[in-house]
């Protein structure tokens, strides 16, 4: 137990700088700690709230909350995902997959491209083991949900780590392959000299990445699937903003953009 007289000490002092440390690896053992407590904490795919809680969130922040107002007429619920790099990709699979069980033509649909799209991330020199398991995991879960398909089937299938983060892996898979095979296109987009395979290496395939515009584009072009995002942010006007992708499809994902993160957007019916 500490000693009384060094309870006058503060617990939060902050430690001089010492050249002896490895900085980048103090800042790589926060930020895993960050990530652990984040893992530890919150669900990958979280219940279904009311819409009010977001505005709630933001009562003390006229901007935000003022925005938040424009959505309650066509949103009402939002289900709030994990803020671990994977929130976009989680949010898609579960939106979709709860979308598919209310529609079996588009699970009938979804099956059978993800059947064909094996062999072309193969073509695309994929390692053939790995993908497999990915991809065998991918069309185990949709063959389970054409027979006992529910919302709550779906939550636990999203918040299983194993099962989730295999989904995720193929996603990204899949987008990798996209922009490699549209690369004479994507390279325009892509900063820093890198080619579309080294942005694909380093942002597109390691798990933890966030998504930008380019892998929107990229999945939702591959698996031909409609997204609205609207951002929500302290950009100019006092609505917020929406994207389709691609653009002049019928979305039938909708997800609440703040920086950095992705949560589910529900419609008014």
């Amino acid at each position: 137990m500490e000693q009384q007289h060094n309870s006058q000490e503060s617990p939060t002092k902050p430690s001089e700088y010492d050249p002896d440390i490895n900085q980048d690896e103090l800042i790589k053992a926060q930020e895993k700690q960050i990530a652990e407590e984040i893992k530890a904490n919150t669900a990958m795919i979280g219940s279904l709230d009311d819409l009010s809680t977001l505005e709630q969130e933001y009562s003390n922040d006229p901007v935000y909350s003022g925005k938040v107002k424009t959505l309650l007429p066509k949103y009402c619920n939002v289900r709030r995902t994990r803020p671990d790099g994977n929130c976009f990709l989680r949010g898609f699979i579960f939106a979709y997959l709860e979308y598919c069980i209310h529609h079996r033509d588009e699970l009938a649909r979804f099956k059978k491209y993800l059947e064909g799209s094996k062999e072309e991330l193969f073509e695309m020199g994929f390692p053939k083991f790995t993908t497999e398991d990915f991809h065998d995991m991918f069309m185990e879960v949709v063959s389970d949900l054409e027979g006992s398909g529910s919302v709550d089937r779906v939550e636990a299938v999203c918040n299983d780590g194993g099962t989730s983060d295999y989904l995720v892996v193929y996603l990204r898979l899949l987008i990798s392959s996209h922009l490699q095979k549209n690369a004479e296109f994507f390279s325009f987009f892509i900063e820093g000299g890198r080619t579309v395979e080294e942005f694909c290496k380093q942002e597109v395939e390691p798990m933890y990445r966030e998504c930008d515009h380019l892998h929107i584009v990229a999945l939702t072009a591959a698996v031909g699937v409609g997204v609205r995002v609207m951002y929500l942010d302290r950009g100019e006007g006092s609505t917020v903003a929406s994207h389709d992708f691609p653009e002049d499809s019928t979305p039938v994902i909708h997800l609440l953009y703040r920086p950095g993160h992705y949560d589910i957007l529900y419609n008014k019916a």
